[in-house]
């Protein structure tokens, strides 16, 4: 059992960067919400344990693109069922469509997942009848670099600096919960009642 606000710490890092990694993992797809009280669930492409940055991949013409540029607080929600433990973060969040973030990004994904930012019309548009919002063409292919060179003018990241974990294990035995404030070069953290 975790009982030192270290141990909190190097959970957190452990998971999140686990969550980033592994499709697999529970933390891969986190639910993300927005000052405007949206939320979406979104894949985990990356956390840095230094910046206690979260990096997460999105379409610029995107709702939560326009919120997070009105207010850029964003809430992160993660949750382990199996482990029983739950990671809520607070921080605030900024995309960036250009840049070597969002080129490495870009350059770092597969053709067919950037098959995606290709859709014709933006995140959220009526569409009156069910579509993927792909080109006919793109559908159910694996693109050439060609194919979705067009689709990179829709690409961007959400970049998410957590300014407060709040990390929670349910336990038969007693729950825990812990608070983590990154600060520079460390952080600091207490234990809160559950």
């Amino acid at each position: 059992m975790i009982e030192t606000i270290d141990q909190v710490a190097a959970d957190i890092k452990s998971r999140l960067q686990d969550g980033a990694k592994r499709r697999k993992s529970a933390l891969h797809t986190p639910v993300v919400g927005t000052a405007d009280g949206h939320l979406r669930v979104m894949v985990l492409r990356e956390f840095d344990p230094e910046t206690h940055t979260l990096r997460f991949h999105t379409d610029a013409r995107s709702p939560k693109c326009a919120a997070i540029s009105q207010d850029p607080a964003v809430s992160v929600l993660a949750y382990d069922a199996e482990a029983k433990v739950q990671i809520r973060m607070r921080g605030v969040g900024r995309v960036e469509s250009h840049g070597p973030v969002a080129e490495a990004a870009w350059l770092a994904s597969t053709t067919f997942a950037r098959r995606c930012y290709l859709a014709e019309s933006a995140p959220s548009s009526l569409a009156g009848q069910p579509v993927s919002g792909l080109p006919d063409w793109a559908e159910g292919i694996t693109p050439t670099e060609d194919d979705v060179a067009p689709a990179r003018d829709n690409f961007a990241v959400l970049l998410v600096k957590v300014e407060k974990f709040d990390w929670l294990y349910l336990a038969n035995t007693g729950h825990r919960r812990a608070q983590i404030t990154p600060q520079s070069g460390g952080y600091s953290g207490e234990w809160l009642v559950p």
